[in-house]
């Protein structure tokens, strides 16, 4: 395993370091890796959505009610997958209590090389990239890197990212590729 190395974006990112504490890997590299508890990102991406009009009406409040149950006591492993956030069963909402993606790779002992796009909604520098700063401050190994123009797909940009921008074909932002690249040799 010393020439594996692991690749996650969003979700993939902040199931990573589980991946890694499984099968050995020799570094990881998380792009936009979210870190804040998902249902809690939930609530604040619907947020930022409804504040343009993107969600219809009601469907704020419809996360949020779902987002609370999620985060709440009263999860059940018998509450209906239908009453939860996406429609994913208890038992994935559950599970993810007992996940802190942050602690789980500050206890690898393999390098990582975490991106973050500046103009990303859904996972921020505010939110996820400070957990991660915070937990991984004392790794010499972790190399953390903001790419200020880009968006949750690393598409380069000037305006405020938003989830239309994510249809019109684009590519990763060229230096993305590069420190990735860079980075792994």
């Amino acid at each position: 395993m010393d020439r594996v190395f692991l690749a996650g974006h969003s979700m993939g990112g902040k199931v990573a370091p589980r991946v890694a504490a499984a099968e050995p890997v020799a570094g990881m590299v998380l792009l936009a890796a979210d870190a804040q508890p998902m249902h809690e990102a939930a609530v604040r991406v619907a947020r930022h959505l409804d504040s343009f009009g993107a969600l219809p009406d009601g469907f704020l409040d419809t996360i949020v009610r779902q987002a609370t149950l999620v985060g709440g006591p009263d999860l059940k492993p018998s509450t209906p997958a239908a009453d939860l956030l996406f429609g994913f069963p208890a038992s994935y909402w559950l599970d993810l209590r007992d996940y802190d993606p942050v602690a789980t790779a500050a206890a690898l002992d393999v390098p990582m090389l975490i991106l973050q796009g500046g103009r990303d909604y859904q996972v921020t520098v505010d939110e996820d990239l400070a957990r991660w700063c915070a937990g991984l401050a004392h790794r010499v190994d972790v190399d953390i890197r903001v790419h200020d123009a880009c968006d949750h797909l690393f598409f380069p940009g000037t305006e405020p990212s938003r989830p239309e921008q994510y249809t019109h074909p684009q590519h990763v932002d060229e230096a993305v590729v590069d420190d990735i690249a860079t980075w792994l040799k």
